[in-house]
C-alpha cells in the first residue's frame, strides 16, 4: 500500500498494539500527527502540557500494566524536554516507544529553526544515544517500516527499554509502495531460561542455608514472576525483602515479607538480609541506596553472606558483589526451575532447620512495627508523612496504584505503604526525577480504567507537574494526587543538615520582611484547574476525604499539610555521602562507614 512516513508510523505503532499516545504537537511532528487521523491508524492522543510529562506518561502506563505506550514530540526544546523521562526509563528498564520529528534531510546541517548543528549536524539524535536502548533516524520513507519493527524488537526483547525514532519532516510527507511487517514475525518467541547447571548451583546453596533471603527487585515485577517468588519463599522458608521497584513482588501482609532494604529500607528488612548467609537476588541491580552504598551490615553482608544472582542482563552478574551462581535468565524461569528441582522432603527438611530463622524474622517485624506505629498512627498536625498514608490505605481497594513521587513521600511510602500486589507500586527507583509522579499517574490510570490510582507527592515535587491538572481535567482521568505540603524540598533539607549542618534553598520562605513561610494555595489552584479538591489539616478529617476523593470518579486532589520537621522516613539504612572537611561533626561517622565498603 501507499503511505506516505507519518502514515507508515502511525499505521504500526496502531497494528503493534499502541493504545495511546501522548506529546506535545509542534512545526517538526505535524504531518505525524495528522496521520493518526487516518482510517487504520487511529490512535487517541493525550495532548499533556509539558513534553516531560508524555514520557513519564508512558512510563507510568507500562508500570501498571505491562504494555508500552508511545510519546512524540516536534523537534528542538519539545525533543529536548524529553530527555528525563528517557533517562527515567532507561535506568528503570521501562520500555517506552519515542518518536521525534527532524530538521528535513535536504536541510540538515544548515541551523534550520531548533536543530542542534554546531558539533554535528542534526546532533539531537547523540543525546537519546545515552538514554536509550537505541536511537534510529530515518534516512529515506521506504525504510521506515524496518525501522519500526527493529524498534520494537529493541524495546520488548531481553532487558526492555526506551527506544527513539527520528522521522526528519521532510520523510514525513513523502510517500511510498510499503508493507507493515507482522511484528509476530519479528520478535524472539519465549523466555530465556537458566542454565541447566547453575540451578543446580542455587538449589543446593537454598537448602544449605540457615538465613536465606530472596531479594526481589524490579525484574521480579517485569517478569511476572510474584506467584513463583512467593512459592519458593514458603516450599524452604526463606525471608523476602525488596527493592524500590520490586515492592509488590510478595504481599506485604505475607509472614515471610521483611519489607524493602536501603538507606530508607525497612528495619526489619535490613537487619535480616545483611544477616543472611545466603541472598538470592531477583532482578536486583544494587544500587547503593538498595544496598546502602555496600556498607557491611547496613542491609547486605557479601561476603560472609554468599550470592546467588538472577538478572535477564549479563552486565548486572558480579558488578557490584561477587557471586557464588550467576544466572541469566528469565526471572520467572528461573525461579519455576528452582521450585520444580526441590522435593518435598528436601522443602520439609530445610524449614525443619530454619524454625530460629524464622522465629527472628518475626521478632524483628515486630520490632519495625513498634518503630513505625507512632508516625503512622500520630494524631499530630501539621501531619508526619506516614499519619496520611495509614489513612489512605484504610481506604484505598486492596488492588488499587499508589505511584509515589520522590523525596520525603517516596521513602514514606515504601515504609509505610502495605501493597499485596505486583504493580500496584509504582515509583521512580532509580533516576528519581521530581514531576514523575503526576504524569506517571495518569498514565497508570489510562491503563488500569477500573482500578483507584492515587499519585503522593511532596509539594515541591508536585509544582514541577503542576500544569498536568489540566492534562487529567480536558481527558477525564480519574486519578487521585495526594500532596504533602511542606513548604519546601524537605529530603534535601534533611541532607543538607546531616551532611553539612546547614541548609540553603531548600525552604520555600518569602525572603523579604518576616521570612515566613511561603505557599501556593494548592487545593484552590485545583479547583481553578477544574478538578474536585480539598485541605486538611486535621487527623479526624484525613480518611473521610480520602475516600471522597477516591469516591467521586472524576480528577481529584487533597492537599494536607505536613510537619517540616517530622516530614521524613526512618533512615535505617547507610548512605555514601561525603562532608565538606570544615563540617568535622560527620569526618569520623563518614569514615567508619567507607571504611566498611565491599564494592570495591
Amino acid at each position: 500500500m501507499r503511505l506516505t512516513g507519518g502514515q507508515i508510523v502511525a499505521k504500526a505503532l496502531k497494528e503493534y498494539g499502541i493504545e495511546y499516545v501522548a506529546g506535545v504537537p509542534g512545526h517538526g511532528i505535524w504531518s505525524l500527527f495528522d496521520a493518526f487521523l487516518a482510517e487504520g491508524s487511529e490512535i487517541p492522543f493525550i495532548q499533556v502540557m509539558h513534553e516531560q510529562s508524555a514520557v513519564h506518561m508512558a512510563d507510568g502506563y507500562f508500570r501498571a500494566s505491562g504494555k508500552p505506550m508511545a510519546c512524540s514530540t516536534s523537534i528542538g526544546p519539545g525533543a529536548t524536554n524529553t530527555i528525563i523521562g528517557l533517562a527515567t526509563c532507561y535506568t528503570d528498564s521501562i520500555p517506552t516507544f519515542y518518536v521525534s520529528g527532524g530538521p528535513a534531510t535536504h536541510m540538515k546541517g544548515h541551523g534550520v529553526m531548533q536543530e542542534l548543528e554546531r558539533q554535528q549536524e542534526n546532533a539531537f539524535p547523540r543525546i537519546t544515544e545515552q538514554v536509550t536502548k537505541r536511537a534510529y533516524k530515518a534516512g529515506r520513507v521506504d525504510e521506515l517500516p524496518f525501522i519500526m519493527h527493529r524498534a520494537f524488537n529493541t524495546m520488548l526483547s531481553g532487558r526492555p527499554g526506551p527506544v527513539h525514532v527520528e522521522v526528519p519532516m521532510d520523510i514525513q510527507t513523502e510517500a511510498a509502495d510499503v508493507v507493515i511487517h507482522p511484528l509476530q514475525h519479528r520478535m524472539a518467541v519465549g523466555v530465556a531460561y537458566p542454565d541447566p547447571i547453575a540451578v543446580e548451583k542455587a538449589v543446593a546453596l537454598l537448602l544449605s542455608a540457615q538465613r536465606p533471603v530472596i531479594l526481589a527487585g524490579g525484574g521480579a515485577i517485569s517478569a511476572n514472576a510474584s506467584q513463583a517468588l512467593t512459592a519458593l519463599a514458603e516450599k524452604i522458608g526463606a525471608a523476602v525483602s525488596t527493592t524500590w521497584n520490586g515492592k509488590g513482588a510478595i504481599s506485604e501482609d505475607h509472614m515471610l515479607s521483611i519489607g524493602a532494604i536501603g538507606q530508607t529500607g525497612t528495619s526489619c528488612g535490613n537487619k535480616i538480609t545483611a544477616s543472611a548467609d545466603v541472598v538470592m537476588s531477583v532482578g536486583c541491580r544494587f544500587t547503593d541506596w538498595s544496598a546502602s552504598s555496600y556498607r557491611k551490615g547496613a542491609s547486605i553482608s557479601i561476603p560472609p553472606g554468599k550470592l546467588i544472582h538472577i538478572d535477564l542482563d549479563h552486565h548486572e552478574i558480579g558488578k557490584n558483589y561477587a557471586t557464588e551462581v550467576g544466572i541469566v535468565a528469565d526471572a520467572r524461569a528461573t525461579l519455576e526451575a528452582i521450585l520444580a528441582m526441590i522435593s518435598d522432603q528436601q522443602a520439609g527438611k530445610a524449614l525443619n532447620s530454619r524454625e530460629r530463622f524464622l522465629s527472628d524474622v518475626q521478632c524483628a517485624k515486630a520490632e519495625w512495627e513498634q518503630m513505625l506505629a507512632p508516625r503512622r498512627d500520630s494524631h499530630e498536625a501539621p501531619f508526619t508523612s506516614q499519619r496520611p498514608l495509614g489513612a489512605l490505605r484504610k481506604v484505598m481497594d486492596r488492588d488499587g496504584i499508589i505511584i509515589a513521587g520522590s523525596g520525603n513521600t517516596q521513602g514514606a511510602v515504601k515504609q509505610t505503604f502495605p501493597v499485596y500486589e505486583p504493580r500496584t507500586h509504582i515509583t521512580s527507583g532509580s533516576f528519581s526525577p521530581m514531576g514523575w509522579a503526576i504524569p506517571a499517574a495518569l498514565g497508570a490510570k489510562l491503563a488500569m480504567p477500573d482500578r483507584q490510582v492515587v499519585a503522593v507527592v511532596g509539594d515541591g515535587d508536585f509544582m514541577m507537574s503542576l500544569p498536568e491538572m489540566g492534562t487529567a481535567v480536558m481527558n477525564d482521568i480519574p486519578a487521585v494526587f495526594l500532596v504533602q505540603n511542606n513548604r519546601g524540598y524537605m529530603s534535601i533539607r534533611g541532607g543538607q543538615r546531616k551532611f553539612m549542618g546547614r541548609h540553603v534553598a531548600s525552604e520555600f520562605n518569602y525572603h523579604k520582611g518576616n521570612g515566613e513561610p511561603y505557599t501556593a494555595n494548592i487545593s484552590e489552584v485545583a479547583k481553578n484547574f477544574g478538578m474536585q479538591s480539598w485541605k486538611v489539616e486535621a487527623s479526624e478529617q484525613l480518611e473521610s476525604t480520602l475516600k471522597a476523593a477516591l469516591d467521586c470518579g472524576a480528577p481529584a486532589l487533597v492537599e494536607v499539610t505536613t510537619s517540616r520537621d517530622a516530614a521524613g522516613p526512618f533512615v535505617t539504612g547507610w548512605w555514601d555521602f561525603p562532608s565538606p572537611e570544615y563540617y568535622e561533626k560527620e569526618q569520623a561517622a563518614y569514615a567508619e562507614g567507607r571504611e566498611l565498603e565491599q564494592h570495591m
